[in-house]
């Protein structure tokens, strides 16, 4: 597992709505659980908060990254991932520092 990959939501009930998870967390800590922003289906993410959410690609998707919504799942959760998103870090890590730190 790498910060920045991409995971399909386990959740086949919710994969319309929330395609895939971020993995946010750091590479250094080997426990149980992961860090995961979502990353829903850009039609279906109506208000959009500047530099909160930003909007990518993964494998033709457009996805928002719903940074308010992150949380922790076990890390078993997260089996093949289809993407890295770290060419894209500095729209990630604002995301975070905008919901963590302000502006």
């Amino acid at each position: 597992m790498a910060r920045f990959d991409v995971y399909p939501n386990p959740d086949a009930d919710d994969r319309i709505l929330i395609p895939f998870w971020l993995d946010v967390q750091n590479t250094f800590l080997n426990i149980e659980s992961r860090v995961v922003v979502p990353l829903h289906a850009s039609e279906h993410f109506d208000i959009m908060v500047r530099n909160l959410n930003p909007e990518f690609t993964v494998n033709g998707v457009r996805v928002v990254m719903n940074t308010a919504a992150l949380g922790a799942v076990p890390a078993t959760d997260l089996r093949r991932s289809v993407a890295n998103l770290g060419d894209q870090q500095h729209l990630i890590q604002e995301a975070l520092d905008t919901l963590f730190a302000g502006y």
